[in-house]
């Protein structure tokens, strides 16, 4: 007896302890609000203005008094609550729920434009910790640095176009812009180096830059863009202003900064710009003219194609979200956030070759019939929300089907397209070559790249987005009782190959699609003559 109390007490000892800590480890602190009002500096109240706890999807909007209340915060634990409004920086302050009566004043930004800015570089540096983005900036920063934007300011395939050299930067090759026009800067550095141009837009020499002029389209100066300027009957950027011309900044004086990005809860001298995750922002760069002949126009395809309606943007397939929750190191003072608030900087396109790949898809079906090979290729635009290829006219698509007998031995092509001559060591065969091709408007030469002087558009068969193109071939049928082979390979090119082994330029081969197939399937066709249309 004396055992089995000695087993209760031990039990009920147990029993206790469990009664006592289970709850202790369940219990969880109330949920609770904040509530207050947000206002300028002179008092007023800001209706329509966002509030949020800081680095949540905890968000609110204000009433026209300037009222907000945040609910399902947690009593007793600290928050930062962020306000942001129209034409302000962002303003905070931290609080401990529950609480009330809470007042967040909301600071206007300097709307001037400082022409004396220096800018800041986006590489860091050892010796200045307190400069350059890559310091904090990751993994945001080693994106932006593998992208063709980083590279804008030095990139020798452009410096060899623009001077007209081989890719050294040392013989002279025609054509270039300098050739042509050698006592004047040309337009190129208001997309190239808009930050060196942004004074002198027209007049900014490309062979002149220096420091950070030379980073291209670079950190800081995507950040200081706080307007586009276009036109409100197309909504396009004016013709006669590229780049910079069409983009509003705001470079602040000394003793106060302002940088404007794409969330409205950070604290660091920021605005949030709903612009950045628009394809308007992208438009000044990448839609424009050259003497009246439309040349970059990736922002009016995007504008004519199904994407707008389905709220996709440039941003949303160039800069994905990625998997990282921050976007500043922890250790500078970086926050974990949904990581799809978070758009990358990988500047997705043709460094990228499955990218690439990802916007074309192609369909191959070959068939005998009676005594030839028919194949049927079929290439849809199923991935980008622009023409393919789009922007540079030196980029081009070529479509090459090959067709074999059981020996590897060459069908004869008995109708059908071939590759046009300036798909360089492709041309002849069957295909085709997809690309907008300019003519000099002077010597009737084509295709031409020197769409500096006059050109006129000799022919555009591009894929627009969601588009398709529908290719036929005719191939004499093997011989021998062999199954034929048929191969069809589309390549995209960065330039014309004549061009690129002219000056040195690496090749550029990129595989976009390609298909197989051994036919097995027999069809009879027959023409009666006197069976009427």
């Amino acid at each position: 007896m004396k055992r089995l109390v000695i087993l209760l007490c031990a039990c009920c000892g147990l029993l206790a302890l469990t009664l006592v800590l289970l709850p202790s480890r369940a219990r969880a602190r109330p949920s609770s609000s904040v509530s207050g009002v947000v206002r300028l500096p002179d008092g007023s109240a800001v209706g329509g203005a966002w509030v949020r706890v800081q680095a949540t999807l905890n968000l609110t909007f204000t009433a026209p008094d300037g009222t907000w209340t945040l609910n399902g915060v947690t009593e007793g634990q600290s928050i930062t609550i962020t306000a942001w409004y129209t034409g302000t920086k962002t303003a905070w302050v931290s609080v401990i729920p529950p609480a009330s009566g809470i007042v967040i004043t909301v600071r206007p930004y300097d709307t001037r434009d400082n022409p004396d800015y220096v800018w800041n570089t986006a590489y860091p540096d050892p010796a200045n910790p307190t400069l350059g983005c890559g310091h904090c900036m990751v993994p945001a920063f080693p994106e932006w640095q593998r992208t063709a934007h980083a590279g804008a300011g030095v990139n020798p395939r452009f410096f060899s176009l623009y001077n007209g050299t081989d890719i050294s930067n040392t013989t002279t090759i025609a054509p270039g812009y300098k050739l042509d026009f050698p006592d004047t800067a040309g337009n190129c550095a208001a997309c190239h180096a808009p930050a060196a141009s942004a004074n002198a837009p027209l007049d900014t020499d490309m062979n002149t830059l220096a420091g950070v002029n030379r980073e291209g389209v670079f950190c800081e100066f995507c950040h200081k863009v706080g307007d586009v300027y276009l036109d409100p009957q197309t909504n396009r950027p004016y013709a006669n202003a590229p780049g910079v011309l069409s983009l509003r900044l705001y470079r602040a004086y000394a003793g106060d900064q302002i940088f404007f990005g794409s969330l409205d809860d950070v604290t660091r001298r920021v605005s949030y710009l709903p612009l950045e995750k628009k394809s308007q922002f992208c438009a000044p760069c990448h839609q424009f003219a050259f003497l009246g002949t439309p040349i970059y126009q990736s922002y009016r395809e995007w504008q004519e194609s199904p994407y707008p309606a389905a709220g996709i943007e440039c941003q949303t397939c160039h800069m994905p979200p990625g998997t990282s929750p921050t976007f500043v190191l922890p250790e500078k003072g970086g926050l974990a956030r949904d990581p799809s608030r978070l758009a990358s900087h990988q500047d997705l396109g043709l460094k990228d070759p499955a990218f690439m790949q990802s916007t074309v898809a192609m369909t191959l079906t070959a068939v005998y019939v009676n005594a030839n090979l028919e194949v049927v290729v079929t290439l849809t635009n199923v991935g980008a929300g622009h023409h393919v290829p789009t922007d540079s006219p030196l980029r081009h698509m070529l479509l090459v089907v090959a067709a074999t007998d059981g020996q590897g031995r060459a069908l004869a092509l008995r109708n059908g397209a071939t590759v046009p001559t300036w798909g360089g060591n492709l041309a002849g065969r069957p295909g085709k070559g997809y690309a907008k091709i300019l003519r000099d408007a002077i010597t009737g030469e084509s295709p031409v790249v020197n769409y500096w002087k006059p050109t006129l558009i000799a022919s555009d068969n591009r894929l627009p987005a969601r588009g398709a193109d529908t290719t036929t071939y005719t191939f004499a049928s093997p011989s021998d009782s062999t199954p034929a082979q048929v191969t069809a390979t589309l390549v995209f090119r960065r330039a014309f190959q004549a061009l690129e082994q002219a000056r040195g330029w690496q090749p550029s081969d990129i595989v976009m699609a390609q298909k197989s197939a051994t036919p097995t399937e027999r069809v009879y066709r027959f023409h009666l003559p006197w069976v009427s249309k």
